[in-house]
């Protein structure tokens, strides 16, 4: 295995039962991601975007097909194994932001290192400085419902950043923003992925989003279609928000 592969994906299908009808989500996906890319994965409702990234999360498993989270086999681990690896590996910005409404900034960006050995000084050191990374240090003490829709974008993705992840998974990260707090998201995103080489992923239908990404993956009926760099890709037919 090409040693900058940080994620791939080998031949992986899903099928979902509902009743006495299967729903093939994928179709036998095979997909390679390097360390350091960023990579948004875009397509119409029902494509199986989203099911792809579940997969590469590993928040879901296939119905057959392997796939590779640096170099293991997350097909073959037990559930608590798979949870630390996840853990280790990858951090999450979801587009509802799924921040605790009784917690602060500080406080929510503090909860992934409380499963961990850390001292709650060091913890909330941490998030702190995290959150003057993502620009909204100023805010910490502040509840969710007293932040804008970016603020807590911000402090989503400075709760996945807490855990120092070697990819970020972020699925339609400004789905629930207006376009300016987007491009600000997208902006954030860019530079973490420049200045810090951090793998990012990104499922999307928006132009401006996809438009980021220094490779766009598109898939149609539960099938990659295209995969190619950005300034190869033709962006007419996307969404634009």
């Amino acid at each position: 295995m090409d040693e900058d592969i940080i994620i791939e994906l080998q031949n992986v299908r899903k099928t979902y039962k509902m009743g006495d009808v299967s729903v093939h989500a994928l179709c036998g996906i095979d997909l390679k991601i390097k360390n350091g890319e960023f990579v948004a994965i875009i397509g119409h409702s029902g494509s199986g975007k989203s099911t792809l990234m579940n997969m590469v999360g590993s928040l879901d498993l296939p119905t057959s097909g392997k796939i590779m989270l640096d170099k293991v086999d997350i097909t073959s681990l037990s559930e608590s194994e798979l949870a630390q690896w996840r853990g280790k590996k990858i951090g999450f910005i979801f587009q509802s932001f799924n921040l605790i409404p009784t917690l602060t900034a500080l406080e929510n960006v503090m909860l992934p290192l409380m499963f961990k050995e850390i001292s709650l000084e060091t913890a909330r050191e941490r998030s702190r400085i995290i959150l003057e990374k993502v620009g909204i240090g100023h805010r910490m003490n502040h509840l969710p419902k007293e932040l804008s829709g970016g603020e807590q974008q911000r402090v989503a993705i400075a709760r996945a950043l807490v855990v120092e992840p070697e990819v970020i998974l972020a699925d339609e990260p400004t789905g629930s923003i207006d376009y300016k707090s987007g491009l600000e998201i997208m902006g954030l995103l860019s530079k973490l992925n420049k200045e810090e080489k951090r793998t990012v992923v990104v499922v999307t239908h928006e132009r401006f989003v996809a438009e980021h990404a220094e490779r766009i993956v598109e898939l149609r009926d539960g099938k990659i279609i295209r995969d190619s760099k950005n300034h190869e890709f033709d962006f007419n037919n996307i969404k634009q928000k």
